[in-house]
């Protein structure tokens, strides 16, 4: 099976071209969701990231609040790589479960797991290959905004992530997803037309 990476900073289209890869027949991991799930009650990071944070992020129903918590790792990087120690590790156990998964039912198949900080954690080294989407900043402040973000959250998590250029040079292939979605669709095409090749 051949293990492909999808990243890109936020609001950029990497769900976009996931979903497309997707369509094509690649077998598409949401790195985010498995982040969700390791923080529900009985989730492998919940009681970890509970006792590292304190109760104060816990809602009326003893739920991981994720404003709450996020406003604690704002702008602490010390925090922020606290709450990656936890949450990151029972993450990556999932991703390779379900890649073992899909391997077993199609070995000849595409895995395609899609994170936003593949590259930031060291996890694109787990990768056979790297697909990067980017587009303009601007373009991803407008589209994180519509999503209901404010402008300065939106900036805040642009400045911990790593800049496009900087992501650059681990990627084996770059979308730019600033166009039109017909485009933003063709280059994901030919990018999934190469995989194929390549598995193939």
């Amino acid at each position: 099976m051949l293990r492909v990476g999808l990243t890109g900073g936020l609001a950029c289209g990497k769900s976009f071209v996931g979903e497309e890869f997707a369509r094509l027949g690649a077998h598409l991991v949401h790195a985010d969701e498995l982040g969700h799930a390791v923080l529900e009650p009985g989730g492998e990071a919940y009681r970890a990231v509970v006792a590292e944070f304190g109760r104060g992020i816990l809602d009326g129903e003893g739920r991981i609040d994720r404003p709450r918590l996020a406003a604690e790792v704002f702008g602490k990087p010390e925090r922020l790589a606290a709450l990656n120690a936890l949450v990151h590790p029972p993450v990556v156990r999932r991703e390779e479960d379900l890649i073992a998964g899909f391997a077993a039912g199609d070995p000849h198949g595409i895995a395609v797991v899609e994170a936003a900080i593949l590259i930031e954690t060291g996890s694109y080294k787990r990768f056979d290959r790297v697909v990067l989407v980017e587009c303009r900043e601007e373009q991803q402040i407008e589209r994180a905004v519509r999503r209901g973000a404010t402008r300065e959250e939106v900036l805040a998590r642009l400045g911990r992530q790593m800049p496009p250029e900087g992501k650059r040079k681990f990627a084996d292939y770059v979308i730019d997803a600033s166009g039109d979605k017909e485009d933003t669709l063709r280059q994901a095409r030919r990018v999934y037309e190469e995989l194929r090749r390549i598995k193939g």
